[in-house]
Parts: C-alpha cells; structure tokens; sequence
C-alpha cells in the first residue's frame, strides 16, 4: 500500500500550505517522473533556504487521514501489510507511529550542516514494482493499492489492484484498475479476492 494520499496527507501539500510556496504542491499526482520532481522540490528548498527540521515541524502536526488507524489496525489482523512509499525515513517515522508502526519500505536523504537537503537517496529505482515482483517470488498474493502515477509499477505487478481516491486523470489513463474512494470500498475489494 501506498502512503500519502493513501494513509496520511501528501507532506509536500502541507508543507507548501505551510510556507505559501504554491510550487511544493506539485506530486507524483502531477508528474510522473518521480525524479524529476524532486530535483525540481530540492530546488525550491534550496531557493528558499528552506531545511529538514522545518519539514519535519509541519509533519510532526499532521495526522492519519480520518478512518485511517482503523482500516490498518482492522486489516493486519488478518492480512500482511508493508507500505511501500517515495518518501523519506525522516519524514514518514513520526507519522508511522500514529498508525500503529507498520512495515514501511522508503528512501532516505541526506542531510547537510544546518540541516539542509543535499540529495535524495533512493533504496532502489523502481522499488515498488520490484518489492512487489519478490514477494510474488516468496509466493505471496499481492494486493496492491495507491493512488498517483509512481504507483502504477506496483499496482500494475500486482495480482489484484485498486486506485484509492486517484485524480481523474489517473482514473481515465487506466480504466482497467478498480477505483476505491473510501477505507470502506478498498476493504471489500481487499476482502473480495
């Protein structure tokens, strides 16, 4: 399962709120290169001499989207759960203790003197579809779901997949894939199988 728009809210939206930097509200709802569009966010930091603890301040008020927490705690007991996600560890670990601390499968960045953003550390190119690919190799059943265009690797290896709450676009591209719009509608396609 994907994380943000997912489980919790998009971080860069809130951050972007936070600071009024319309710029960081773009996501992988928006561009599909995954880097690309952090070459064009640690761009906008630098700019601004914006820096990690002050991400952090705004993450560390956000919490689970509402029904969150319960459709996990409700979920694991009957099913495996990793979350695989294109955020960071120094992001997502705070959020990851308000939902329970599930298994969660991220990049890392790396971090200057004063805190600043000097490179994103990805674990692996392309590591949902591949993280899906292995544990379909350890014979597992995968049940995939998120909701932007870096997702589409995973959901695509899959066997089985819903779109949870996508944007329209993402919905018309790929009409094939189950749409969820709410932690009700994803559970009945989870339990469906």
């Amino acid at each position: 399962m994907d994380l943000e728009g997912v489980l919790i809210p998009e971080i860069w939206i809130a951050f972007a709120e936070e600071t009024k930097i319309e710029e960081l509200k773009r996501t992988t709802r928006d561009e599909p290169d995954y880097g690309k569009l952090m070459d064009y966010r640690l761009e906008i930091l630098n700019r601004n001499g914006l820096t990690l603890p002050e991400i952090q301040k705004v993450i560390d008020r956000l919490d689970p989207l509402p029904g969150a927490d319960e459709f996990l705690r409700n979920l694991r007991k009957s099913h495996e759960l990793i979350i695989l996600s294109d955020t960071f560890r120094e992001f997502a670990l705070p959020l990851m203790d308000k939902l329970g601390s599930p298994t969660l499968f991220c990049h890392e960045l790396e971090v200057g003197q004063g805190g600043k953003i000097e490179k994103v550390k990805l674990r692996l190119s392309d590591h949902k579809r591949k993280s899906v690919q292995y544990l379909q190799k350890l014979n597992f059943e995968v049940i995939a779901a998120g909701d932007s265009y870096n997702d589409l690797g995973m959901l695509l290896a899959a066997d089985r997949c819903a779109l949870y709450n996508p944007p329209d676009t993402l919905v018309s591209e790929y009409p094939d894939i189950e749409v969820a719009r709410n932690y009700d509608s994803l559970k009945e396609f989870i339990y469906r199988g």
